[in-house]
């Protein structure tokens, strides 16, 4: 492939522009909805750490200007995300999170591990809950175009190389997550629900058990009706009749 510094910078440029904005909707949905459920904080800590480092090797490798600005720019949005998921997720306060916000971004240190954490709360949730989906797009985007700069330069680094096409493998395999496992979870909330209200709309039963019309039988007993009138001393009314009438004056 011929070298093109044009072609090089154009492609880095655009890539730079994807890594820098990608978070932006992720700052904005989770600043929306008061709320940063299902994002795992580990991941934009990871990534926010992971910049200084990046940013150092670009340098050391003598990449274009855009490549070497953008892990600057990519670590602040991610620690920005971070300190929103302290705020809403662990209830820390608004102070404290901006203090830690600005410590952070002084004491930048760590490496680069990856999605793993997203990935664990993917599959704690079942699904791909908090993430924004226009952030992991153009964070794949981000790495393609990055990638294609690489191209156009004398030598194609293998480690940045990797690192690009790593990215958008994995933000693609995030997105065929959503895609897959939110209708299954939609699905089944639904189930639950229906299970719900099926339980409390069933009828209750009455327990009490049936009482038996007993006869009440001595001198203040109710009178029944006389297809029901009692025998006594194995004597039926009608003899107990005809005797009454045969001893009347």
């Amino acid at each position: 492939m011929p070298v093109n510094l044009i072609a090089e910078n154009v492609f880095g440029t655009i890539g730079t522009v994807c890594w820098c904005i990608q978070l932006i909707p992720q700052a904005y949905k989770s600043w929306r909805e008061k709320s940063t459920f299902g994002l795992s904080p580990w991941l934009m800590l990871i990534w926010a750490s992971a910049s200084l480092p990046l940013g150092v090797y670009n340098i050391a490798q003598n990449v274009n200007i855009p490549l070497i600005l953008q892990p600057q720019l990519f670590g602040i949005l991610a620690a920005v995300c971070w300190a929103q998921c302290l705020h809403y997720e662990y209830r820390l306060s608004v102070p404290r999170s901006i203090i830690t916000f600005c410590v952070f971004l002084v004491t930048l240190a760590g490496l680069q591990v990856g999605f793993v954490p997203q990935f664990y709360e993917i599959w704690r949730l079942k699904e791909v809950s908090g993430i924004s989906t226009s952030f992991m797009v153009i964070d794949g985007l981000g790495g393609l175009f990055s990638a294609l700069s690489l191209v156009f330069k004398e030598s194609i680094d293998p480690l940045l190389a990797f690192s690009y096409i790593s990215i958008i493998i994995l933000d693609a395999l995030v997105i065929i997550l959503k895609l897959v496992l939110n209708p299954l979870a939609a699905r089944r909330r639904a189930r639950e629900a229906e299970a719900r209200d099926a339980s409390t709309e069933a009828p209750v039963q009455d327990e009490t058990p049936e009482v038996e019309s007993t006869v009440l039988r001595g001198p203040y007993s109710r009178p029944q009706t006389p297809s029901h009138w009692p025998v006594e001393d194995g004597i039926s009314l009608q003899r107990l009749g005809s005797r009454l009438r045969s001893v009347e004056p």
